[in-house]
């Protein structure tokens, strides 16, 4: 069946609030844990991005998809990684003349069940009093009892581990062999704009599955480690865990983002926790408490440190922190060549002001 412009389809929240609004993407039932993203542009990035395996994002930018899809230049991996879409107005075709292809066409053909037509503004504030919760969109079934069945499949990102099913599968190379530095990158969902960041200043990557051993990376003989972002509870990743506290251990540099900060923070005895409604976007202000300098930043995590705990610690020190909020944006490993930081300092849409990360990674390992 084909969508049209009078298709329906419906949302339904975990608390039983229900939407209604108009089929986009492929016709079905499918779920996740919704979640909001206050980015104004760069929607493509977003749905191919890794860390988003499992949930169901709102845009809360008023139109999608009039700009359209370009595959090589604007997917940070191979496929879309969503589990849903949900949006206000929805534009099945595009105006700009180097586009690839429509949205519509672009998600359908990756099978993804979205929905239009929603007031995204009262959505956004539902998720933001009430938190994160799982969600059904279909455009197949109406009835209520029917939709709250299928919704208490869907499993919780509270305790899902999802790395080592979006990660390679194989290893692979990146960059010149003639570069000044080899990196050995943990994939645990990374996106490609951050290993071109890294080919960018001189590197030669060498990518590993997630569950790759320390002993098979180690052999290639790296001059620095890189730990990914990636989906999923940080909290029961152990094998990532402990491939990382070997990392340290090497006395080799180690950079972390996102979810390979939350890992690097529990190898130096850190907790991580779930949040309320997550941070999201493209518009986060961080201020680096060693620099004094602050940066708006790109966003995307529903699991942050503890910060009493990084507060009080031997190990790691806080760099980085939140100005919304006051949670753990960035560490450094007391005594060792490592850092990490929550926020996405490759932002392929922008903002760029946190790129110098990487420069330090490289003056590391320099």
């Amino acid at each position: 069946m084909k969508i049209t412009e009078s298709t329906p389809a419906v949302l339904l929240l975990q608390d039983g609030t229900l939407f209604h609004g108009k089929a986009l993407g492929k016709i079905g039932t499918h779920g996740g844990e919704i979640c909001f993203n206050t980015g104004m542009t760069g929607y493509q990035e977003i749905y191919t991005d890794p860390s988003y395996a499992g949930q169901v994002i709102i845009n809360t930018t008023a139109h999608i998809g009039n700009y359209g899809v370009m595959d090589a230049q604007e997917a940070e991996s191979n496929q879309v990684q969503i589990a849903g879409m949900v949006c206000n107005e929805f534009s099945s075709v595009n105006s700009r003349f180097t586009a690839t292809g429509s949205l519509q066409d672009y998600l359908e053909k990756a099978g993804i069940v979205g929905i239009s037509g929603i007031d995204t503004r009262a959505l956004v504030r539902h998720i933001r009093t009430k938190g994160v919760m799982n969600c059904l969109i279909s455009s197949e079934i109406f009835d209520i009892d029917s939709l709250k069945k299928e919704l208490a499949k869907v499993p919780d990102m509270e305790g899902l581990e999802l790395s080592s099913q979006v990660c390679t599968q194989e290893t692979y190379f990146l960059g010149s062999e003639n570069a000044d530095f080899k990196v050995a990158v943990l994939d645990l969902g990374v996106k490609k704009s951050i290993l071109s960041n890294l080919t960018d200043r001189g590197c030669y990557l060498k990518v590993f599955p997630a569950k790759t051993s320390f002993e098979e990376i180690t052999a290639w003989q790296p001059d620095g480690y890189f730990v990914s972002n990636g989906p999923g509870d940080p909290a029961v990743m152990p094998y990532a865990v402990e491939t990382v506290s070997q990392f340290l251990a090497s006395d080799k540099p180690v950079f972390g983002i996102c979810l390979g900060h939350q890992i690097l923070a529990q190898v130096c005895g850190l907790s991580t926790y779930k949040m309320h409604n997550g941070h999201r976007g493209l518009n986060h202000p961080v201020k680096n408490l060693e620099t004094g300098l602050s940066e708006i930043t790109s966003q995307n995590h529903g699991f942050a440190v503890r910060m009493e705990e990084l507060s009080t610690s031997s190990q790691a020190s806080l760099t980085h922190i939140n100005l919304n909020d006051q949670t753990v944006e960035g560490l450094r490993v007391k005594g060792k060549k490592a850092f990490s930081v929550q926020h996405h300092p490759e932002a392929s849409p922008g903002p760029h002001d946190s790129r110098y990360l990487f420069d330090q990674f490289i003056d590391l390992m320099r």
